[in-house]
């Protein structure tokens, strides 16, 4: 047990001989690591906080959006084609199988105003069952009916922002407000989504068959009835890459594409999304990680460097050990575990730092940071991993000494 101990002891002597010396070569891993892992949980927390928003639309959505086209040789924007029809909804949902629920919407900019509160809003015209397939909550009020959707009916279900905007702190219930040229009356707000991409927030939401009628009804060629995107949700999400492929195919079939057509739409999945910004996220969070270790890079030409120093400094006293009958590997591990020492507690306090910092971070609700056990044990591993890099030049030198010349040395 002596044996295991002893070059621990030694080691430890010679750090807290020079407290100054070493309380600055564990500062320089402290920053490092402190650096790695505040960076990485503002990655992680990014991922999780954008994870997390996908999800509250609902993991079992599938989203369709026009995609482009190509006339006369030139090629729309991504978008901005009117590609996608009442008609493709239909026929979705009558023959995809494993589909629960479809939504076809239309949007358009609309301004609105209500006393003298006044904004440009995103109206968008939607059917009964856009609720439950984009997975909306209501904060007060209701949500349009199947009759309220037959008849037409110019009534609005208000995001929460928009609620905010026109209304402030009144309650919006049953008060009209024009939209363009429409008068609509409010019957519900929806509970807020957060900020995140086409966040129902800013939204104002009407029965499509209305928004059709007196707002806008474009049609395509053939006289169907052109929508902005179809919502879906899938009834088992096993199947979502199966539902994916039958529905590419009937939209290809019924938009009348040849085999080497592209798709003039986009099918979306919120796994694939999630998937897709997950992976982007990661390499991000991996880019931030990689940027703070440069820092960890420098502690550890400063640790190879201090332990260069402490060689030359403790010349004598390895001459006299190696005289005592001390063996090379016996030099050479005392001045490693001293270099390997300094980093652990270095990555240790860096930890401590570390979460503190990302803790203040998370605390001022701009940024979400998640602090992972894999972030903490990677900082610490490359900490001490670094430790013994640089500190096995100087732990080497020291065992080649000659303990002669060592003798000699002042």
């Amino acid at each position: 047990m002596k044996k295991w101990f002893e070059p621990l002891s030694t080691a430890w002597v010679g750090l807290v001989t020079h407290k100054l010396r070493s309380f600055l070569t564990i500062l320089g891993i402290v920053i490092g690591v402190a650096a790695v892992i505040s960076l990485m949980s503002i990655g992680r927390g990014a991922e999780a906080r954008i994870i997390s928003n996908i999800e509250s639309m609902g993991s079992d959505l599938i989203t369709i959006r026009p995609g482009a086209v190509t006339f006369g040789g030139v090629r729309s924007a991504t978008g901005g084609a009117a590609t996608l029809t009442m008609e493709d909804a239909e026929a979705i949902a009558e023959q995809v199988t494993y589909i629960s629920a479809v939504a076809p919407s239309y949007s358009s900019s609309l301004q609105t105003v209500v006393g003298g509160e006044n904004m440009n809003s995103q109206v968008t015209g939607v059917t009964p069952e856009y609720m439950q397939v984009n997975n909306l909550e209501l904060a007060n009020g209701t949500f349009f009916s199947e009759a309220d959707y037959q008849r037409g009916m110019k009534v609005a279900v208000l995001g929460s922002n928009v609620k905010d905007t026109l209304f402030g702190d009144t309650d919006p219930i049953g008060q009209q407000m024009r939209m363009g040229n429409i008068i609509v009356r409010v019957i519900g707000v929806l509970e807020s989504k957060g900020a995140m991409w086409g966040s129902p927030d800013d939204a104002i939401f009407i029965p499509l068959t209305a928004m059709q009628q007196t707002v806008a009804q474009p049609r395509t060629i053939q006289g169907e009835r052109v929508v902005s995107s179809i919502s879906l949700t899938v009834s088992d999400e096993e199947q979502t890459g199966y539902v994916v492929a039958e529905i590419t195919s009937l939209l290809r079939t019924h938009h009348q594409l040849g085999p080497l057509d592209d798709d003039d739409f986009n099918v979306m999945s919120m796994e694939e999304l999630a998937s897709t910004l997950s992976e982007a996220i990661g390499t991000m969070t991996l880019l931030l990680g990689a940027i703070a270790a440069i820092s960890l890079l420098v502690g550890g030409i400063g640790v190879m460097n201090i332990m260069l120093v402490s060689v030359l400094e403790r010349t004598r006293e390895i001459g006299i050990r190696k005289a005592l009958g001390a063996r090379e590997r016996d030099i050479w591990g005392q001045f490693l575990i001293e270099a390997a020492f300094l980093t652990f507690t270095g990555g240790i306090i860096g930890v401590i730092v570390g979460w503190v910092v990302s803790y203040l971070i998370s605390s001022t609700g701009l940024l979400t940071t998640v602090v992972s056990a894999d972030i903490v044990i990677l900082a610490v591993s490359v900490s001490v991993g670094i430790g013994l890099f640089f500190g096995f030049y100087p732990a080497w030198n020291a065992s080649r000494l000659n303990p002669i010349e060592a003798l000699r040395s002042e």
